[in-house]
């Protein structure tokens, strides 16, 4: 995880720019993360995000983002475990960092809906929690 800081004209992290309209012949369709219980991890970012569930179901659950970007999918592994979070080149797969309004009081809401806080964390703005199923994510300022 990098330590974002946010453009507020464009939005986007610093030294990204946006692609021009004719690159690319794909778009993300949602981004699926890997779990042993779908509905609970559809809970948890349900609440963070504020995003309203379109599918539930033992299997696999969706969430759909109300600005009309792509939606979150968690999708039933049998025999899921996750990586541990314990050093800087620890066995992380993936993590989604996310733009909060006011860091402390969003580290205070998520480890109240489950999240945990790992010893380690090698970022000066970027808050590093760990979800309720084991995946790292990284909470930032929107400054």
């Amino acid at each position: 995880m990098s330590d974002l800081a946010a453009d507020p004209a464009s939005g986007l992290a610093s030294g990204l720019t946006a692609a021009p309209d004719d690159t690319g012949f794909a778009r993300l369709a949602m981004v699926t993360i890997d779990c042993a219980d779908p509905i609970a991890l559809a809970g948890f970012y349900g609440e963070l995000l504020g995003w309203e569930s379109r599918h539930l179901d033992e299997q696999f659950a969706i969430l759909d983002n109300p600005e009309g970007g792509s939606p979150l999918g968690f999708g039933r592994v049998s025999g899921y475990r996750p990586e541990p979070w314990t050093e800087p080149d620890g066995g992380k797969h993936f993590h989604l960092d996310f733009y909060v309004d006011d860091l402390d009081e969003a580290i205070a809401k998520a480890l109240a809906l489950g999240a945990t806080e790992p010893t380690y964390q090698h970022g000066r703005t970027l808050k590093v929690l760990i979800d309720p199923a084991g995946h790292p994510f990284g909470l930032a300022p929107l400054e």
